[in-house]
């Protein structure tokens, strides 16, 4: 398999090439988890791989259908996920979060009983008033006299949500949702983690929804996305071997792939910071060849919003002033005409999309 075709192959797990009657619920429920904590880029995110979508549509599924959720799962990181995904996901990849939170709250002045008090004081605060942005809950800490200076709030936020007693809520402006109880706004009680025949059903799960959206990956692959041990990735891809093609050098795929010849439907296309198809595996030199990431990378290695022709970053994206797309090549990149012409025409896509 060549880096071409893996590209390609990749391209179309993620759905690049807008399949028909692929919404944006079904367009997370592919992925299984989208990276969520910039809200504008999960959106933009959902946009790239749906048809007939809009940024108030997908918020819509926050807020009033509640059949999406961003909170804390893979990695300890803010997810966009199914609401049927939340206990499972959560009871798996969560725990291993939790001492790196620990941690991190130690770092931040944050001795473990101002945490617990912290924790109860988020609680009684959403349970009295509903959900919060976390400007106020700043407040309520403040009030309960809980350390919460400079990184501390996030990391009380987060055990609250490792714990299941938080998930973020309505969408209260273009950019953000306040937080709410768990078992006020998904009716779900805090899921506990996973053990025993349950945590092989949901290693299973969880390699299978990979690779669907994800593959061709490796074992290691989906221990770097999920955040949890290689052990655990190649348990659960032992679970579904059956469902597997092997494509050597440790690449799996699933063995149906029903969009297996549409690589011709792939088109260019604008995403936005924290895609899936460059954050979804351990290494990205696939997406963006190693002698860019320097330049491009952020110090924390984020690759800002990027413009993607088979399956290759090349070029970042900005808008002017005056609302028009910005593009810049990256180093001994030529845009043809034609790409230009065709990201252009995507840019008004995500305009109609970002105004519907």
């Amino acid at each position: 398999m060549t880096a071409n075709e893996l590209r390609s192959r990749r391209a179309l797990a993620q759905g690049l090439h807008r399949p028909a009657g692929l919404d944006a619920a079904g367009v997370v429920r592919r992925l299984l988890a989208v990276q969520g904590q910039e809200l504008r880029s999960a959106r933009r995110a959902v946009r790239s791989r749906s048809r007939g979508t809009t940024a108030a549509g997908v918020d819509r599924l926050l807020t009033e259908d509640r059949s999406l959720v961003v909170t804390w799962v893979n990695r300890g990181t803010l997810h966009l996920i199914d609401r049927e995904d939340y206990p499972w996901l959560l009871g798996l990849t969560g725990p291993p979060s939790v001492a790196f939170n620990q941690a991190r709250l130690r770092q931040e002045g944050v001795a473990a009983g101002d945490a617990e008090r912290g924790v109860a004081a988020i609680v009684a605060a959403l349970a009295d008033e509903g959900p919060l942005t976390r400007a106020v809950l700043r407040e309520r800490l403040e009030a309960a006299s809980v350390p919460n200076a400079g990184q501390a709030l996030v990391h009380l936020l987060l055990l609250t949500g490792l714990r299941g007693l938080t998930v973020r809520g309505p969408v209260v402006s273009a950019a953000g949702q306040a937080f709410a109880l768990t078992q006020d706004w998904l009716g779900i009680e805090p899921p506990a983690p996973l053990a025993g025949d349950a945590r092989d059903r949901a290693l299973a799960e969880l390699a299978r929804r990979y690779l669907s959206g994800h593959g061709p990956a490796t074992d290691a692959d989906l221990a770097f996305w999920a955040g949890l041990p290689r052990r655990d990735a190649q348990r659960g891809l032992q679970l579904i071997a059956t469902e597997l093609t092997e494509l050597g050098d440790g690449f799996v795929d699933l063995a149906r792939r029903p969009d297996a010849d549409a690589a011709g439907r792939l088109q260019p296309r604008l995403l936005g910071s924290f895609d899936p198809v460059v954050i979804g595996w351990k290494r990205r030199d696939l997406v963006v060849a190693p002698e860019h990431q320097p330049g491009w990378f952020t110090k924390n290695g984020i690759l800002p919003a990027c413009a993607l022709v088979r399956g290759r970053a090349v070029a970042a994206w900005s808008t002017t002033r005056g609302g028009d797309l910005q593009l810049r090549p990256y180093a001994g990149t030529a845009l043809p005409a034609t790409t230009v012409a065709a990201l252009e025409r995507d840019y008004a896509g995500l305009q109609r999309f970002e105004a519907g």
